[in-house]
């Protein structure tokens, strides 16, 4: 008698396209919108950080066996509390994205690739560049985030347009836009690039006599 083989109806690859569907609609939002200001760029980061979190939450189950679920849990943690937070509207000031923000970039940078340098460590290789590039990017994200912009302005004025104030919320909400997009570009290559066969371990003499 014959035994199909199970295959995974959810699995890494899945993961990854996921991830990249929601940061690029992010970057959509982000770049078609003429309104940079902090409510928009926390509404948006909300919906990304709940998503990516959810995402990230159901992977720990239905992909990573046990021993491996501490990195996927913990970024999914941290995405969601930032998500809730960025979620009230009354705590969507210029100081609070900047604040929601950073601590997110950095500690989910930090978590993704602490977690991609073990998993290479211990001679896995799937997802492992993809983990530690995310990972340097948001880690990136949180530092320029930190760069003393928040009281920048800038007035500019254009020909036949009027004038105009470039402000640091502006550009901070730009970056966070420019960095969704940059991380949905690479998770949807890395998604949608052909896997290795997996090695299939030996079976010994008796058992496949058997």
């Amino acid at each position: 008698m014959t035994t199909r083989s199970s295959v995974p109806s959810f699995d890494l690859r899945h993961v990854q396209l996921a991830r990249a569907l929601f940061a690029a609609l992010a970057a959509v939002m982000v770049t078609f919108s003429s309104d940079h200001s902090a409510p928009l760029g926390l509404g948006v980061f909300s919906g990304f950080a709940l998503a990516t979190g959810l995402v990230l939450g159901l992977s720990a189950w239905l992909v990573f066996p046990r021993t491996e679920r501490a990195t996927p849990v913990l970024l999914a943690v941290v995405s969601v509390l930032a998500g809730l937070a960025s979620s009230v509207p009354a705590w969507r000031t210029t100081g609070f994205f900047f604040g929601v923000v950073v601590s997110w970039a950095l500690l989910s940078g930090v978590i993704e690739l602490i977690g991609a340098l073990r998993d290479r460590r211990a001679g896995r290789t799937e997802g492992v560049r993809d983990g530690v590039l995310v990972g340097i990017l948001g880690i990136v994200l949180g530092l320029v985030l930190l760069l003393p912009i928040q009281q920048y302005a800038l007035d500019y004025s254009i020909a036949g347009a009027g004038s105009f104030t470039l402000t640091g919320i502006t550009i901070a909400v730009g970056l966070f836009g420019g960095y969704a997009a940059v991380v949905a570009v690479f998770l949807a290559i890395a998604g949608f690039s052909p896997r290795r066969p997996e090695s299939v371990p030996a079976v010994p003499s008796e058992e496949a006599a058997s």
